[in-house]
């Protein structure tokens, strides 16, 4: 199952990456008002969504020290829910 993520923009230049909806909700209450909306994609797991955001950014390979953990699918850790 594919669940959408979001990065957001604030004014002072920082970003937030996150999920969408529910899920993300926390993450969006501490954005502030004029925070945008830069850009959204569609991923499987952690993993998928973070490799996505490295290209995105041009910021090279996504490495993690739990890559067992975050390759497992939004399905199988029970958040397609």
């Amino acid at each position: 199952m594919s669940m959408k993520h979001e990065l957001w923009l604030e004014p002072d230049g920082c970003q937030t990456f996150c999920l969408a909806r529910i899920h993300g909700d926390d993450a969006r209450n501490l954005l502030s008002a004029n925070s945008q909306l830069i850009w959204t994609i569609e991923a499987d797991s952690c993993f998928e969504a973070m490799t996505k955001y490295y290209s995105f950014m041009e910021s090279g390979e996504y490495r993690t020290d739990f890559r067992e953990h975050d390759q497992m699918s939004y399905a199988e850790l029970g958040w397609d829910k």
